[in-house]
């Protein structure tokens, strides 16, 4: 299992594919900046810009939200040291009435040109529940087994069953997971958990509140600290 920086080094070249602006960071922001410090490469895929992602439809319409979602993904991933970012254009909220066939083949496309070590993305459990997170669970996983170079490894983000006693409460009063989630994944099954020292988890959390338009009343309310706990540990599995 990988524990430590030395160890997300050892997955050389990652390619990360996510359904909204803020998902990279909220589940692989650390493991994106320690790879980069180590000089490996990082692409970062988006297939949405996120434009329904708001309580307030009226101050943020979808067209502004996606515009400014768009900007704050930039800043975010600039601060976590990744340069290499590409859209899939697809609309928030939408992802599972996407061909499936179209997006698969563009997600072949672009592992093909990229080549990499590892794959990131959600499990078909989607963290959440979301149907976006979970389409694009699928069609990464389709790519990924018609695609990815030999010896390349998909890991699906998980939350670590070890966190489950001091987080459950938190998650279930925040609204952001479906009844039900998240789902937790005990140690045995893990092959990424990662809890991030100081220094990175105060970089993911600067880059979590460039993307101010999700991040900004949750960090308020929970008070910095707290948020820099509750965001301190990523965990990918493998497929089962």
């Amino acid at each position: 299992m990988i524990e430590s920086a030395a160890g997300v080094a050892e997955l050389g070249a990652i390619l990360g594919v996510w359904a909204h602006p803020d998902d990279e960071a909220y589940l692989a922001g650390g493991l994106m900046a320690m790879a980069r410090d180590h000089g490996s490469r990082v692409v970062c895929v988006t297939a949405t810009r996120g434009e329904l992602g708001t309580a307030h439809p009226g101050q943020w319409p979808p067209r502004r939200l996606a515009v400014a979602r768009t900007g704050e993904l930039a800043r975010c991933l600039e601060i976590l040291g990744v340069t290499e970012h590409h859209w899939l254009g697809y609309r928030d909220g939408r992802c599972a009435a996407v061909r499936t066939p179209d997006a698969v083949a563009r997600l072949r496309e672009l592992i093909e040109q990229v080549r990499p070590d590892t794959v990131l993305t959600f499990g078909p459990d989607g963290i959440t529940g979301h149907p976006d997170h979970q389409a694009v669970s699928a069609w990464t996983t389709a790519a990924f087994d018609r695609a990815a170079p030999s010896g390349a490894r998909l890991l699906y983000a998980t939350f670590a069953e070890r966190r489950a006693p001091r987080w459950s409460a938190l998650n279930e009063s925040l609204g952001i997971f479906a009844q039900g989630y998240p789902i937790m994944t005990p140690a045995h099954r893990l092959a990424v958990d990662l809890v991030l020292d100081a220094e990175t988890a105060a970089r993911k959390v600067r880059a979590l509140m460039a993307q101010e338009t999700q991040t900004g009343a949750l960090i308020a309310g929970m008070g910095v600290g707290r948020f820099t706990a509750w965001v301190g540990d990523e965990s990918f599995a493998g497929r089962q």
